[in-house]
């Protein structure tokens, strides 16, 4: 089998407020939209700012760390990228490109950080089995 590597770790601000829900199965997700900004000096010798927006999951996060997540504060998240698709409501195939989160490390200086260090996001379980019937999460 060949190697491979699927890591990204992003440095950015919240663009709002994380987002908070539990499947059927109780599995708890958050999501939240990332800035990361690249700046750099354009042909007329100005500098140039470019935003990119990341949309992030995270499964099983903290309570500290879902409050946390506000609007604005600079967060450190690594995970990995993840695409996938879903028919929307007129019947439109939509693809989404994700950052699955496996830590997240708030970078303001008031927050205080969880004293067991960074936040680690479990990992996406199977849902659709019935052997996660009863996870106590």
């Amino acid at each position: 089998m060949a190697f491979s590597l699927n890591k990204i770790m992003l440095i950015g601000n919240l663009g709002r407020d994380a987002e908070n829900r539990f499947t059927t199965n109780n599995l708890s997700v958050t999501n939240f939209t990332l800035a990361t900004t690249n700046s750099y000096k354009g042909k007329d010798g100005n500098w140039v700012e470019e935003t990119t927006w990341h949309n992030v999951v995270a499964y099983n996060l903290s309570d500290f760390m879902k409050e946390a997540l506000k609007k604005g504060k600079k967060v450190y998240v690594e995970g990995r990228l993840t695409k996938r698709d879903y028919t929307d409501k007129d019947g439109i195939k939509r693809y989404v490109t994700e950052v699955r989160s496996d830590r997240i490390i708030p970078l303001e200086a008031g927050d205080k950080e969880p004293t067991v260090g960074p936040e680690e996001t479990g990992a996406m379980p199977d849902v659709s089995s019935e052997e996660n019937e009863d996870l106590p999460f």
